[in-house]
C-alpha cells in the first residue's frame, strides 16, 4: 500500500524532509518504524529503538485506549450542549492569552460552579542543568486540537466537572512568557484539582507538541521525560512515546 509519512521537529531535521510518500507492506507503526530504521542513515539514528518517538495514524496517537473502569455518562447538571458548544474548549495560538479573562468566560452564567482550578506554564531560564534564553514550540495542526479535545472529553468522564477550557501557545517564546492555560470549574474544589491536573499530564505526553530550547550550547529539541510517561501512568494510560 501506498503511506504518506509525515516528520516533526528534531526527526525532520535529522531526516532533511517534513515528509515522503512510500509503498509498504507494513501493517503496524512499529512495523513501518523498522521498515524505515533499515534504510540506514539517517533514518537509523533517527527513529532508533529506545528513543522517545511519538507516532501516529490518521492524526490519532497510537497508545493504549486510557482506561477508565466508572463513568461513561456526562451528569445532569453539567452545562448545555449549547452552551458548551458556544464557547471554545482549545485554542492553539501565538498570541499571548488573558487569564482572568479566559477563566471569567469560563464560569459565566453558570451557577452550578463552586470552584475554578486553574495553571499557567511559563518558559523558565533554566532546563536540565543548562541555561535557556528562549525556546519555541511546533506542534501538528489538527491533530493536536483533536488530541486535547479528545483528553477534555476523557476529563469530563472521569471527574465530577462543569467545564474546561485548554490554550496553548507556539513558535517562538520568550523567558517569562505564557505558555499554557488550563482551566477546570465544578461544584467542588477536589474534583476540579484532579481534573486540572490531569489534563496536565495529558498535554504533557499525549498532545503532539515539540520544544526546542536555546541555549549557551546551541539549540537543541527537548525529548519526553520519563517522570511524564509515570505522571500518567497513574491515571491507568500509557503514555506511546517508545
Amino acid at each position: 500500500m501506498n503511506v504518506r509519512i509525515r516528520y516533526f521537529a528534531s526527526i525532520r531535521e535529522a531526516i532533511g524532509q517534513g515528509n515522503e510518500s512510500l509503498q509498504t507492506a507494513s501493517e503496524t507503526l512499529g512495523a513501518l518504524r523498522d521498515e524505515l530504521i533499515a534504510r540506514g542513515a539517517p533514518y537509523d539514528r533517527a527513529l532508533a529503538r529506545g528513543k522517545a518517538v511519538r507516532m501516529a495514524l490518521d492524526q490519532t496517537c497510537a497508545t493504549n485506549r486510557p482506561r477508565c473502569a466508572k463513568a461513561a455518562r456526562l451528569r445532569s447538571f453539567r452545562r448545555s450542549p449549547a452552551a458548551e458548544a458556544s464557547m471554545a474548549r482549545v485554542s492553539i495560538q501565538t498570541h499571548d492569552f488573558d487569564v482572568a479573562a479566559e477563566i471569567a468566560a469560563l464560569r459565566a452564567g453558570d451557577g452550578g460552579v463552586g470552584a475554578v482550578c486553574s495553571f499557567i506554564g511559563t518558559v523558565r531560564d533554566r532546563n536540565d542543568g543548562s541555561p535557556v534564553s528562549a525556546m519555541e514550540l511546533e506542534h501538528y495542526p489538527g491533530m493536536t486540537e483533536k488530541a486535547i479535545e479528545a483528553m477534555i472529553d476523557e476529563a469530563l468522564r472521569r471527574f465530577d466537572i462543569r467545564a474546561a477550557r485548554v490554550i496553548h501557545r507556539v513558535g517562538p517564546l520568550q523567558v517569562c512568557d505564557q505558555i499554557v492555560f488550563v482551566a477546570v470549574t465544578s461544584a467542588h474544589r477536589g474534583q476540579s484539582f484532579q481534573a486540572c491536573e490531569f489534563l496536565m499530564d495529558y498535554l504533557k505526553t499525549q498532545a503532539p507538541f515539540w520544544k526546542k530550547e536555546s541555549t549557551p550550547q546551541g539549540e537543541r529539541w527537548v525529548d519526553a521525560r520519563v517522570a511524564d510517561d509515570a505522571a500518567l501512568a497513574r491515571w491507568g494510560i500509557t503514555a506511546g512515546n517508545g
